[in-house]
């Protein structure tokens, strides 16, 4: 598609070029022709947003945050729908909605002394290398948009993991630096409003999850991490939240009633599990009625992976388990849920997407403390999580004090669990995190003494095509790669069956 565009241009240059000198007097001044960081960085936090929402889908089932109403679901099972786009937006967005751009943004930028722009540009690039890289594994790197090239190799995910840490120093140098153009990053930035010391916190949160995602490996060093959460987000007024204006389906959440996108979806009974005391000693957690829905009968409920939501009719059945966006299924009949809410918690049409959080980096610090052996500072960490988690959500300081008193939390350094840490950090990442908690529950292998009461579905119940396995990753995007790239993908088996089953290189010791 870009060959063609670029053929189209150049026709239309050969045609109306000798009329140029007269065509100059139709350029409007105000609204330049030349692509500016102002203009391309909205777009891109946009697209940002939209790989990690359609193909979260699919990682959130891999990982049970929610599951399909029906039986049978091929996700649920582990699997990947073939053929099919699905679970490779987060690939087209790498390479096109985001792709390129990145280099315009640079090319003006560096032009002008737009120096903080070429730094937002290239942390966004590295985010972007390591979300897609933890989803698909092998990705090409090295002749990525390399002009005139219709066959593309495939670079090891070692490689891009190095990438990533280059790509962000150089975008801290940026960061860093004084020139005349810096400080307009203002006009174009619509999460940060320009902050330069808040976009540093993004680079330093990209690089925490790289590190830490080395945890099964002799490279892990835990002080890195733990350097690297100090210089993230310092508080919740320093996440990453892209904004949605909830006004009509081409600006509302993807997540939202509005788009109607999650209408097959069910909250789990593992996700319930961890909030309803059952997992945490009796103890309701508070934020289960602000991110969850109860049925009419007021109990909360979720689905099995892979089984029919057994209560979905008659429609106003007290035992339904709830759409995610928050509907009450008594009041469903004969209506939309457009009809009757705009959502609750993450699925409001206007609710913004978190792609960075102090309670993320915060549990992540707790955890490389943890493996460190420094338990005192695992502890206080993994509290600020909690509790920071708690003001995400709304839930009232009373309310959030009491539950950080309670049994649900641990008091003491050496009362605390790998699992305490993990299991408040999946309630943490509920819904926007889920491709970072696939990460996470590949990196301890679905282990349900980490995960606890986290049960993989039997081998009757995994797609035959597993051959008894787990998924490990998802195929690249089949309209670019299985339709015009098959040789390449041979050389990493990345045509058989059971591809998706293969362990990526950070997961491996």
């Amino acid at each position: 598609m870009k060959k063609i565009k670029y053929i189209l241009l150049t026709v239309t240059a050969l045609t109306f070029g000798s009329c140029k000198e007269y065509l100059n007097i139709n350029e409007d001044p105000s609204n330049p022709q030349v692509a500016e960081g102002y203009a391309l960085l909205p777009a891109i936090v946009s697209q940002m947003v939209r790989g990690e929402q359609f193909d979260g889908r699919y990682a959130g089932q891999y990982s049970q945050v929610w599951a399909s109403s029906g039986g049978g679901n091929t996700w649920d099972a582990h699997s990947y729908a073939s053929g099919s786009d699905a679970g490779g937006e987060k690939w087209r967005t790498h390479y096109w909605s985001i792709g390129e751009n990145v280099d315009l943004i640079v090319a003006d930028a560096v032009a002008k002394q737009k120096w903080d722009y070429v730094g937002a540009a290239k942390a966004i690039r590295a985010w972007s290398w390591q979300s897609t890289t933890d989803w698909h594994g092998e990705m090409i790197l090295k002749q990525a948009w390399e002009p005139n090239r219709y066959v593309f190799d495939y670079d090891s995910q070692e490689e891009i993991y190095a990438e990533v840490v280059r790509l962000s120093n150089e975008a801290l140098e940026n960061l860093n630096k004084t020139g005349d153009g810096v400080g307009s990053l203002t006009r174009g930035d619509r999460v940060y409003n320009g902050s330069i010391d808040k976009w540093k916190k993004f680079v330093y949160a990209n690089l925490a999850r790289n590190a830490n995602h080395l945890s099964n490996k002799a490279i892990y060093a835990p002080d890195k991490v733990i350097e690297y959460c100090d210089k993230a987000m310092a508080s919740n007024a320093d996440n990453f939240l892209a904004p949605n204006r909830g006004a009509s389906t081409t600006d509302a959440n993807f997540f939202g009633p509005l788009r109607n996108n999650m209408q097959s979806f069910r909250q789990t009974d593992f996700s319930i599990s961890l909030m309803d005391g059952r997992v945490f000693n009796g103890v309701v957690d508070p934020r289960i009625s602000l991110m969850f829905t109860a049925s009419v009968d007021g109990i909360y409920r979720g689905v099995t992976p892979g089984s029919v939501d057994a209560n979905s009719t008659p429609i106003d059945n007290p035992k339904r388990v709830p759409i995610l966006w928050g509907v009450t299924p008594s009041v469903l009949a004969g209506k939309t849920p457009v009809d009757i809410t705009k959502g609750k918690y993450l699925y409001k049409d206007d609710a913004p997407f978190p792609i960075f959080t102090y309670s993320e980096m915060q549990f992540i610090k707790a955890e490389a403390a943890f493996k460190k052996g420094d338990k005192t500072l695992a502890l206080d960490a993994y509290k600020k999580g909690v509790a920071s988690h708690c003001d995400f959500v709304g839930v009232s300081t009373t309310a959030k004090n009491d539950f950080l008193a309670s049994k649900a939390i641990k008091q003491t350094g050496a009362e605390l669990t790998l699992a305490d840490i993990m299991c408040q950090k999946f309630i943490a990442m509920y819904a926007h995190g889920n491709m970072e908690t696939f990460v996470d529950i590949r990196r301890y292998q679905y282990d349900p003494l980490v995960y606890t009461g986290f049960v993989v579905p039997g081998i009757k119940d995994l797609a035959s095509e597993n051959n008894g396995k787990t998924v490990q990753r998802v195929r690249p995007r089949y309209n670019s790669e299985y339709v015009w790239n098959r040789a390449a993908l041979d050389k990493i088996g990345g045509n058989n069956p059971d591809y998706h089953t293969y362990p990526l290189w950070f997961v491996t010791k």
